[in-house]
């Protein structure tokens, strides 16, 4: 727990540094294209096209899980959280690898980077949001008061997506091939998530399989705040439990190893 702790004060006492960081990726990454940042807004929503054609207008026939809401609205409602959390472990994985130099010469604390692939990718979901939120307000999908859970929803993400991207930057610089094994866990991630499906009208194994799934647990919660409404926060008591169970022994995992090859990662290159 001391490893824990003293990762998560290390967050704390970067947090400038951390937001600093992360506007300027974001300024740098669209710097040399015509439509800038809206490039944050348009690559969802054509990715958000292609899937309703694919899910919806072809497999479902565009019919929606819920009669009461527009398959397209329960599919992006599902697509841009998990859009958000795959692109943050994904980046966060890669992070210390990408940028070891500067770790070693600077002595930058290495953990930084991976809040920091976190934040790129929340304010990237933050434009998309604000989208689904005037499509729910303006159909009166929720009350807007709701949309005020999307802050456990934050710190809920933060917590399982840090300790994923502790594991993974550590090993991915002692192995190479998990990498590869990073991309085909996302890979199956989209389709065992509830994104374009429902886990209740399943049933069987996909139900278990969403029950087990911490993944699904962050997406229902923010599909409920955007569009559904069903209590404050998603899920009964079991679910919170397990779902905080999985995050602390990761989280636990992850300090560990980060603290212990953090000094010694550039030997592995």
């Amino acid at each position: 727990m001391n490893h824990l702790s003293n990762l998560l004060k290390e967050q704390y006492m970067n947090l400038h540094l951390i937001w600093k960081l992360s506007i300027y990726n974001i300024k740098s990454e669209y710097s040399n294209h015509y439509l800038g940042l809206f490039w944050n807004i348009l690559q969802p929503l054509m990715q958000a096209a292609i899937y309703y054609m694919i899910f919806g207008l072809g497999l479902r026939g565009a019919t929606a899980p819920d009669a009461e809401i527009p398959f397209i609205i329960y599919l992006i409602s599902g697509l841009f959280p998990w859009l958000f959390i795959s692109q943050a472990i994904n980046i966060g994985s890669n992070a210390i690898y990408a940028q070891l130099g500067l770790v070693t010469k600077m002595r930058f604390p290495s953990s930084v980077l991976l809040s920091i692939s976190y934040t790129n990718s929340l304010i990237n979901l933050i434009f998309m949001t604000v989208i689904i939120g005037l499509v729910s307000v303006v159909n009166q999908y929720v009350n807007p008061l709701y949309f005020l859970s999307l802050a456990y929803f934050v710190i809920a993400s933060f917590a399982l997506i840090f300790a994923i991207t502790l594991v993974m930057s550590t090993l991915i610089i002692l192995v190479r091939d998990f990498r590869n094994v990073l991309q085909n866990f996302i890979r199956m991630g989209f389709f065992l998530t509830p994104i374009f499906w429902q886990a209740d009208e399943r049933g069987g194994l996909l139900q278990i399989v969403s029950d087990l799934n911490p993944f699904a647990y962050l997406v229902q919660n923010y599909r409920n705040a955007m569009i559904y409404g069903d209590g404050i926060i998603y899920g009964d008591g079991a679910d919170h439990l397990y779902f905080w169970s999985i995050t602390m022994f990761i989280l636990i995992l992850g300090s560990y190893l980060h603290m212990k090859f953090r000094y010694r990662l550039i030997d592995y290159l």
